[in-house]
């Protein structure tokens, strides 16, 4: 059994050669607060159906905003030649590297993701998080990103 955290996909500074470094690319999405008002404006119409679609596509917008943010950090890392052709292939994450996201069970502690924002100056998208620890819009995703080929989504 793998007993892997996140940090155990990144060059520890100590062990670096000189001249030799690491990065550690984030991600934050949004698709803005206009989606989250428009989806009010239909809650609140009671047109619930038309609700549940644009809500549910705001939200799936976001995620595929995210992905391509990744494929994107993917291909300026140079593992572009690496990329999977097929959807099928992307959902099975048949790609290097993996995105973990705060409050999954990789990195739980989601407080963390207050001074991931700070670093990416997220308030210039709108893009924030309250004193709940949500994100605000809720159609928005932030990401840390590991590229180490044995960076797979972690599992019980």
């Amino acid at each position: 059994m793998r007993r892997l955290c996140i940090a155990d996909f990144f060059l520890p500074k100590e062990d670096a050669k000189p001249g030799q470094f690491d990065v550690f690319p984030m991600q934050a999405v949004t698709v803005g607060e206009v989606a989250t008002e428009y989806a009010q404006k239909l809650f609140q119409a009671d047109r619930y159906t038309d609700y549940l679609y644009y809500y549910g596509l705001s939200v799936q917008t976001a995620e595929a905003m995210a992905e391509w943010c990744h494929a994107q950090i993917r291909q300026e890392l140079g593992y572009g030649d690496l990329e999977p052709e097929t959807l099928r292939e992307v959902l099975q994450q048949r790609y290097q590297g993996s995105r973990y996201s705060f409050g999954y069970p990789a990195c739980p502690h989601i407080p963390d993701q207050f001074t991931q924002l700070e670093l990416l100056g997220s308030d210039r998208i709108g893009l924030t998080m309250d004193e709940s620890e949500q994100l605000y819009p809720e159609q928005s995703t932030t990401a840390i990103i590991a590229y180490h080929p044995a960076a797979k989504y972690f599992s019980a």
